[in-house]
């Protein structure tokens, strides 16, 4: 019998198909991978470097990385060699974008896990009502701008209505780690615009991972009541699984591993990105899951923050600056020599600084915090960094943005997250140590 008709017994009327194994990627296609990943990382851990000494962001110059090698400039200097170490072909592209995923994944389960929801209990107050006022405020601004914005510009093959919702998603959302690092930087983390910044820093993930979802949820099968209600409907079971399930689940399995930094760190790296698959099955955003799964490891009294140490310096020195540097292969500079395109930037710039400032500063006036602290909790606030990011790939991914959008939404990232350290010192030149952040410092 031949091996592609099938082998069995006739009698017993089962017969099974053969199957011919899957061939291994080829030589030269993984060569082709390697080069990428290794030049891409050089690129972003030098450019990052250059970028942190100038007292920037890292992102920024991880960022840049992509978009040296990318169509603004390698692309459009050298398009062959361009073309041979970054074929466009499909096959090719996933596998370089498979491996931004995980980082992603991981990047965003780590900061879900550096969340402390004890730190928000005790300023829950003052954190909600900036995170409110700074997020409803963008997101008004943002769904307004991207009709007529919509209207002007190519916007994918999203519906108007989906493009205008994802801008507005895009205006509101803040950087935690940027937030952090910048703060950690300039010695300002443990006063108390500091820990407010934080604070609401956390209730704007934790929102914007939900819209994103919804968003996410509509581009993907439309708008309908049906489908509307469908995608809260999941939100809703995603939170009351994970306070139900995820919760016993993780503390068993980090109960399971302990007493071995390398048994955590899988089992850490397993439970977010499986919960990751989780949402993605339900139609949501995989982010939101591993977001929701980092929160819950970093909140169980199992959890022990230092046995992930060596997760964080694998994703933050390897897998995030491979992740930024492919996401700015696909920016390019040269759309912005469009006159439409370019007014349509600035004007993307002032609306999100415009939106977040008039926000987090009305919320923290509320909260009755001074002028200066007011305008410090801006300024961090502010600052888009990683989080702009990742949204920018997934409404690239989802068709939502076109390559001239993308490009605009990841520049607001960049030039944002640049304007927080400057804009923050100053502000905090203007307030006043107070007695319990001298020992909230000494401590």
């Amino acid at each position: 019998m031949n091996a592609a008709q099938g082998f069995g017994r006739p009698d017993d009327g089962l017969v099974v198909a053969a199957v011919d194994p899957v061939p291994p990627i080829g030589a030269h296609p993984l060569l082709i991978f390697l080069l990428q990943v290794g030049v891409l990382l050089l690129a972003a851990i030098l450019l990052g470097r250059l970028a942190t000494r100038a007292r920037l962001p890292a992102i920024v110059g991880e960022l840049s990385a992509g978009v040296l090698l990318g169509p603004s400039l390698f692309g459009w200097l050298a398009p062959k060699a361009a073309d041979w170490l970054l074929p466009s072909h499909p096959d090719q592209v996933h596998l370089l974008d498979a491996v931004g995923q995980i980082a992603v994944l991981l990047l965003v389960g780590l900061t879900g896990i550096e969340m402390d929801l004890g730190m928000v209990r005790r300023r829950r107050a003052t954190a909600v009502r900036v995170s409110l006022a700074g997020l409803l405020v963008p997101l008004s601004l943002g769904i307004g701008l991207g009709y007529p914005l919509a209207g002007l510009m190519p916007t994918g093959s999203a519906d108007t209505y989906v493009f205008a919702l994802f801008m507005g998603v895009a205006m509101c959302v803040s950087a935690l780690p940027v937030i952090a690092k910048t703060l950690m930087d300039m010695n300002l983390i443990h006063r108390d615009v500091g820990q407010l910044s934080l604070a609401a820093g956390m209730v704007d993930d934790a929102l914007g991972w939900l819209l994103l979802s919804v968003v996410s949820a509509l581009a993907v099968g439309g708008m309908s009541a049906g489908l509307f209600g469908t995608a809260v409907g999941s939100l809703l079971l995603v939170v009351l699984i994970a306070v139900l399930v995820g919760r016993p689940v993780v503390r068993l399995a980090l109960r399971l591993s302990k007493g071995s930094d390398e048994r955590t760190v899988a089992t850490a790296a397993a439970l977010i990105i499986l919960a990751g698959a989780g949402t993605q099955a339900l139609d949501l955003e995989a982010v939101f899951g591993a977001f929701v799964c980092g929160v819950l490891i970093g909140s169980s009294r199992e959890f022990e923050r230092a046995r992930t140490a060596s997760l964080r310096t694998v994703v933050l020195g390897f897998l995030a600056p491979v992740f930024f540097a492919t996401a700015g292969l696909r920016i390019d500079l040269r759309a912005l020599a469009e006159p439409l395109v370019l007014a349509a930037a600035v004007l993307v710039l002032a609306v999100a600084v415009l939106g977040k400032f008039a926000g987090a500063y009305l919320g923290a006036r509320l909260s009755r915090l001074s002028r200066w602290e007011a305008l410090a909790l801006a300024a961090g606030m502010n600052a888009r960094g990683v989080i702009e990011v990742i949204v920018a790939m997934v409404g690239l991914r989802l068709g939502i943005l076109t390559t001239e959008t993308y490009t605009i939404v990841v520049l607001m990232a960049v030039v944002t997250s640049v304007m927080a350290p400057p804009l923050l010192r100053a502000a905090m030149k203007q307030v006043d140590c107070t007695h319990e952040e001298e020992l909230r410092v000494a401590a």
